[in-house]
């Protein structure tokens, strides 16, 4: 079984953040992405901005497609709660442990990280699952606000007391908005203030779920963030660098897809499932580890790459230094979706088996995203 690694010479999301710090002059952080010396800095995240799809649809985002200085990487899985964790932490799911949208945890079961909850719609964990015990690490926001940056975070209201939030860009003053207008206006704010500044804008990525990337309300959609990114650019202040950038890639699956809570191969053997349907975390019970790695491969073919917990790890698919305690959230086998494929659950996931736009696994149309930077 073939195994994909990263790629060479391509920056990871992670850099973004220790770089953008590093250039605002924060002791204990390396620019490793040669951004200039400024006084104030921000990092606008655009859910779902595939690098791919910004070049293919290019016309829609003439401002973006202008000031493109760059590719990234996101690393397994390419997905949104990795994709914040390696923006506030500085590194690989590996080291901050959001190894899916979903993963098994030890006497809690699979937890939805980004919910907070037994997926898919369990119990709300936020009073038995601390962010700070299954995040342990500071994170890049605590670390600059400890050397005195003024560090501001500006994302939904809704997630002002998440879960997440508090696992991996606690640190930050939190700004809640509501609306791509004080999502602006904030960004700016804190830019006029100076020091560091983490945005996020989630309808990008909820539009090519439901519709598929590239369709025309993803389009209609992709020229509104370009309007937004338009609106920091012209009103940046003296001094101020603005770094836009993606969590993960999309693309829209086909009928080569598999139902897992349907094919008694792929159930034999499995006591959970974790991740999503291009990036799945497969748990075995004791001793079927071997048994089960073999008849999702044999099920699946080219369909997904196959490997186990470990393969996934030494291919460096977590980035390097996986924690012990990140280890046991890995399955035991690691599933990644090859081509429009994608392993559903239509009885245990029905809202997510029914999108269009999938995310997750090692293809460049979901690893790559762009690096746009814009100096004031």
């Amino acid at each position: 079984m073939d195994r994909p690694a990263p790629p060479d010479g391509i920056p990871h999301l992670a850099e973004v953040t220790p770089s953008l710090l590093a250039a605002i002059g924060t002791p204990g952080f390396e620019n490793t992405l040669d951004i200039a010396n400024v006084n104030s800095a921000a990092v606008l995240l655009i859910d779902g901005l595939g690098a791919e799809l910004l070049d293919t649809y290019a016309t829609d985002a003439p401002t973006l497609a202008r000031l493109r200085s760059g590719t990234l990487q996101v690393g397994y899985p390419s997905t949104t709660s990795a994709g914040l964790a390696a923006i506030g932490t500085g590194t690989c799911s590996g080291q901050h442990g959001m190894v899916g949208y979903s993963f098994d945890l030890p006497d809690v079961g699979v937890m939805n990280a980004l919910r907070w909850r037994v997926h898919p719609w369990g119990e709300d964990l936020r009073g038995t699952v601390d962010p700070a015990v299954l995040q342990p690490m500071p994170t890049a926001f605590e670390r600059a606000t400890s050397a005195g940056v003024d560090v501001r975070v500006v994302s939904s209201a809704e997630f002002t007391h998440s879960g997440m939030t508090q696992a991996v860009l606690r640190g930050g003053h939190y700004i809640g908005v509501h609306a791509l207008g004080d999502l602006s206006a904030s960004m700016l704010a804190a830019l006029d203030q100076g020091g560091f500044c983490y945005g996020y804008h989630a309808m990008l990525d909820f539009v090519g779920h439901l519709y598929g990337p590239g369709s025309r309300a993803w389009r209609i959609q992709l020229r509104h963030v370009d309007l937004l990114v338009a609106t920091l650019v012209d009103e940046l202040p003296p001094g101020a660098v603005l770094a836009v950038v993606a969590d993960h890639g999309m693309v829209e699956i086909d009928e080569s897809v598999v139902d897992a809570d349907s094919s008694e191969p792929l159930r034999d053997g499995v006591r959970a499932l974790g991740g999503e349907a291009r990036a799945r975390h497969v748990y075995t019970v004791d001793g079927a580890a071997s048994d089960v790695l073999a008849a999702w491969r044999d099920t699946l073919g080219e369909r997904a790459w196959v490997v186990s917990g470990e393969e996934a790890i030494d291919t460096g698919w977590f980035g390097s230094g996986v924690t012990a305690s990140v280890r046991e959230r890995i399955g035991d086998v690691v599933v990644a979706s090859r081509g429009r494929s994608a392993v559903l659950r239509r009885t245990v996931e029905p809202i997510e088996s029914s999108l269009r736009g999938h995310h997750g696994s090692l293809t460049s149309a979901e690893q790559l995203v762009p690096l746009v930077l814009a100096y004031g």
